[in-house]
């Protein structure tokens, strides 16, 4: 069995461009928060994060800074997985993927992968308040093949 958590990014200022969008102060406290429970928990029944992928945009590599840092995990930075970006692509790039990641992203794609992961159907993801995690679990990462085992907001 293997683990994936998938998180939206904290509340991130506005701005333009959008990739350069830095997090609100209330966004790092809102990682910060995530990244403490999601420690905790790992800690508590054994888990663990064995990888951190993020988005290159901004706010979400502020957010994955601070998870990683509490979690004991670098951070790598994926080109496909920005807002734009296709949720069956990540899946067909996850399937292959050893250990147990934390993916940082944004909506829609964080919302079309759980669904996608889930349900089979990318239109049936849920929507992602910012800092929200999915905690999804899965023998092979296909379309409707995971298990959503837990959902938590800061």
């Amino acid at each position: 069995m293997s683990y994936l958590w998938i998180m939206r990014h904290g509340e991130a200022a506005d701005g333009s461009p959008d990739s350069a969008r830095p997090l609100t102060a209330d966004g790092e406290q809102q990682a910060s928060l995530m990244a403490s429970r999601l420690a905790e928990r790992c800690q508590a029944d054994g888990t663990a994060v064995t990888r951190i992928v993020t988005s290159p945009y901004l706010r979400a590599r502020q957010t994955a800074a601070v998870m990683g840092d509490a979690l004991g995990v670098a951070v790598e930075t994926l080109s496909g997985i920005t807002p734009e970006d296709s949720p069956q692509a990540f899946c067909d790039w996850l399937v292959n993927q050893p250990g147990n990641l934390l993916v940082v992203s944004h909506m829609p794609l964080v919302g079309g992968l759980t669904g996608l992961l889930v349900d089979g159907r990318e239109d049936q993801g849920r929507a992602f308040p910012t800092a929200d995690i999915a905690e999804l679990e899965a023998d092979v990462w296909a379309a409707g093949c995971a298990r959503l085992t837990s959902f938590t907001a800061p």
